[in-house]
């Protein structure tokens, strides 16, 4: 029996209002001001920021229980709002002096991120000068900081993956996102000019993954930090095509009840194959949720027993979400190749959980040609094939 979540309870208070924005925010091409103000009151953003700065420190399945909501409602808001939370566990794993700066004067900042290693770097006395034209920052309208990806070389030789923290002052947002999908996330640009990362700004993506960035042991009492930054940081991917997939449920019920075939006058809602996509989809749905949940569960756990996961367990974790990701899609693209014509329209919810449905699986995360390839060179004990990230 699940346990009460009350973070999830405040959100069904303004969930209504988020939908109502969906088909502006679709238009702005980034998450309402409302919305984000709307989830900053309830603490959405603080789900997983450090006790110490106010935060919450609630378990993931609390929280992607959370994410699946708000994508119902609004699946660019959740893509873009559950970045901007996620990005706070990443952040307690940084060094107490650069949380203190992020957090100290502002306990409500968050951050966006533009990870790939993109970014050049160019070494200085204390850290890096970084430039670089950033992509895909989700939610960066809203960001008071960034978190960059890029690759730097340590002193034999090696190339290291790393992530610095920029201060929004210091870089340019361009108003580039115009995507079939995900419209409402503000996925922008960031643009920055020879801009100083000290190096109490930067860790190791390898340090964050196996318990060695600068920041790990700051909350020993935690629950939530003892773990690798990547299943939190990635975590709202699989909830949010989850979220939209169960509203895709009921917007066909909705829409296939009362529809009539216009040529026949034919009731679709009583066809037998009406019935039998429904049917189809509803338990493909409630086993990618089962899944999903039985997946965050082990996550939770793991935490609560300060227990690092083994290669076996990431390669599940990662995969298994992936996985769920393509059932969602499967479920959702089942019922709407059969909602007909009018489903077309801008003005249909259909057609928008369909385009965002299908960029949940965009994201590098959770492409499963490169998951699939993950988990069976995992089960075969072949060693990491480098170029899957």
């Amino acid at each position: 029996m699940k346990q009460p979540n009350p973070l999830l309870e405040k959100m069904q208070a303004i969930l209504p209002t988020i939908a109502a924005n969906a088909a502006q925010a679709e238009i702005d091409r980034t998450p309402p001001e409302e919305n984000i103000r709307l989830l900053r009151e309830v603490g959405f953003f603080r789900a997983f920021q450090p006790k110490a700065y106010g935060g919450s420190e609630i378990s993931l399945p609390e929280f992607t229980d959370c994410v699946a909501a708000l994508a119902g409602a609004c699946g660019g808001t959740a893509w873009g709002a559950s970045l901007l939370a996620t990005h706070s566990h990443q952040m307690a794993m940084f060094s107490k002096q650069a949380q203190e700066e992020f957090w100290g004067d502002n306990p409500d900042a968050t951050a966006s991120s533009s990870i790939a290693p993109f970014g050049q770097t160019e070494e200085t006395e204390g850290g890096v000068i970084f430039n670089g034209n950033m992509r895909w920052s989700s939610g960066s309208d809203h960001a008071d900081w960034a978190i960059l990806g890029f690759n730097r070389t340590d002193v034999s030789g090696n190339k290291l993956y790393c992530f610095g923290v920029v201060p929004r002052h210091e870089y340019t947002i361009i108003d580039d996102w115009y995507a079939a999908g995900m419209r409402s996330s503000g996925t922008k640009t960031l643009v920055l000019k020879d801009v100083f990362i000290p190096e109490h700004r930067i860790e190791t993506a390898k340090g964050m993954m196996e318990g060695r960035s600068a920041g790990f042991d700051l909350y020993p009492d935690s629950d939530i930090f003892y773990t690798p930054y990547r299943p939190y940081f990635a975590c709202g991917f699989a909830a949010i095509s989850l979220g939209i997939a169960e509203r895709m449920l009921e917007v066909y019920k909705e829409k296939t009840k009362n529809r009539v075939r216009a040529y026949t006058g034919a009731k679709v809602g009583a066809a037998t194959p009406a019935l039998m996509r429904l049917a189809e989809s509803t338990h493909q749905v409630a086993a990618a949720r089962a899944f999903l949940e039985k997946t965050w569960q082990d996550h939770k756990e793991h935490g609560e027993r300060k227990e690092y996961p083994s290669a076996d367990t990431l390669a599940y974790w990662r995969t298994n979400q992936a996985y769920a990701v393509k059932m969602c899609i499967a479920s959702v693209d089942r019922l709407f190749e059969a909602m007909g014509g009018m489903s077309w329209f801008n003005d249909n919810e259909g057609q928008r959980l369909f385009r965002d449905s299908h960029m949940t699986a965009a994201h590098a995360y959770t492409d499963y040609d490169v998951c699939a390839q993950i988990l069976g060179r995992q089960l075969m004990g072949l060693d990491p094939d480098p170029s899957m990230v």
